[in-house]
């Protein structure tokens, strides 16, 4: 029987493996980690974060740009700025942007503090027995720890996940930049334009998009073309094709190009993991994707502490198995009211990524006319089960019947997800 050289080794560095490791590091634990490369490799895609939410995290310091002008477009649009089909829904919340160097930096440093171990490695094996988990690298390293966190992102390395049919995948295509013209009002955030009017009605009736867009000052811009979520996904021809479009509708062109971003290919409606396996999942790995927004960063930061604590009380009784810590922190991660929440959010996914343009935008447009503090807690997963059901409830009500019928019809996996909704045990 091996005996176990830390209290837990965390695999991956990515967001959601660096705010493990410093969560457990911080709670006193002894902690190795593994990655394939250099931990502090630059992350390659960007985190952006509402005001409310990163000032509760105290790390407003970490952010590159933050927004008061923050705002979405549902109309169908048009070329006449006082044309109705322009007009846009304020959120009057600020929404920040990670300097992402700064927040990978913060976070490893805060496990260097406290004294994380760094391998370098492929993981390639485990092995549990009754003391300690031991992970063999590709080179037939062998690091064993009480605890395993798998954080190694959407197909993780040792993970087991349930199936549940197609996955709906974002994808996105962004450009940082100078243009012939402002593309965004001055210091101006957008969530989500919709404005659909560069498209042919043809193309009107397919798949819609949006763009995410911020101003960064100094002239430049990140702009961002979306698709919310589909099975296959959409692919990142179109998504450029269609900003390229949406920008020449404007008369604007890009006349420094800075950097692109291909993707991410953002799994929306990952199945669950095995929450009876003896080793614990993190991230992207533990499907803590928003399924309605595509959010994780907030969560990540938000959740791990918790989840350190809980394993800290676990890890007081030495005789506890690496199957026992698992289940105190899949119980810590996944209690049965998140699980319930997760049902629902993949349930309005299903329902979103079957609406046509026009239905989407009304969608959109009653879901914003919800109480502020309403949409707010629902993007960012804070409402409590009672008031996420209360805001779902609210947001039916006052929809429009073409938004109602959409979200009554059943389809596909609806009811099994709605079923889960009320099976889950408390």
């Amino acid at each position: 029987m091996s005996k176990a050289d830390a209290d837990a080794l965390v695999l991956g560095s990515g967001p959601g493996g660096l705010a493990m490791v410093a969560a457990l590091a911080l709670e006193g634990l002894d902690v190795m980690a593994l990655t394939l490369g250099d931990p502090l490799e630059p992350w390659p895609f960007t985190y952006g974060i509402w005001g409310e939410e990163v000032d509760s995290l105290g790390l407003d310091q970490l952010l590159a740009h933050r927004w008061s002008n923050t705002a979405s477009y549902f109309g169908a649009g048009s070329l006449d700025p006082e044309s109705p089909a322009n007009r846009s829904t304020p959120h009057d919340r600020d929404y920040g942007l990670f300097d992402k160097v700064k927040l990978q930096q913060h976070l490893f440093q805060q496990g260097q503090a406290a004294g994380v171990q760094w391998h370098r490695g492929l993981a390639t094996e485990l092995s549990v027995d009754a003391a300690c988990t031991t992970v063999t690298t590709a080179d037939g390293t062998k690091l064993r720890a009480r605890l395993v966190v798998d954080a190694t992102g959407y197909e993780p390395v040792f993970l087991k996940q349930f199936k549940q049919g197609p996955l709906a995948i974002q994808t996105c295509y962004g450009v940082v930049g100078r243009f012939s013209g402002p593309p965004v009002e001055s210091g101006q955030f957008v969530l989500m334009d919709y404005r659909c009017d560069h498209l042919s009605e043809v193309e009107q009736r397919d798949p819609p998009t949006f763009l995410y867009a911020m101003d960064l000052g100094g002239g430049r811009f990140f702009l961002e073309e979306t698709s919310l979520g589909l099975a296959p996904p959409m692919s990142l021809d179109l998504l450029r094709s269609r900003l390229e479009r949406r920008l020449a509708h404007r008369g604007l062109s890009i006349i420094e190009l800075e950097h692109e971003e291909f993707g991410p290919f953002l799994p929306m409606n990952l199945p669950l993991p095995d929450l009876k396996q003896p080793v614990l999942g993190f991230g992207g790995a533990a499907s803590m994707v928003h399924p309605a927004t595509g959010y994780l960063i907030g969560g990540l930061l938000r959740r791990a502490p918790a989840v350190a604590k809980a394993l800290r009380g676990a890890m007081a009784d030495p005789a506890a198995s690496s199957q026992t810590l698992a289940a105190v922190g899949w119980a810590a991660l996944w209690p049965a009211e998140l699980l319930r929440k997760q049902a629902l959010y993949q349930f309005g996914l299903e329902k979103l990524i079957r609406f046509p343009d026009p239905q989407l935008r009304d969608f959109f447009t009653s879901f914003f006319a919800l109480p502020n503090s309403q949409w707010y807690g629902f993007l960012t997963n804070t409402l409590t089960l009672q008031e996420l059901v209360a805001a779902m409830w609210r947001m039916f009500v006052s929809a429009p019947w073409s938004v109602r019928w959409g979200l009554m019809g059943m389809q596909g996996r609806e009811l099994k997800l709605l079923w889960r909704f009320l099976s889950a045990k408390d």
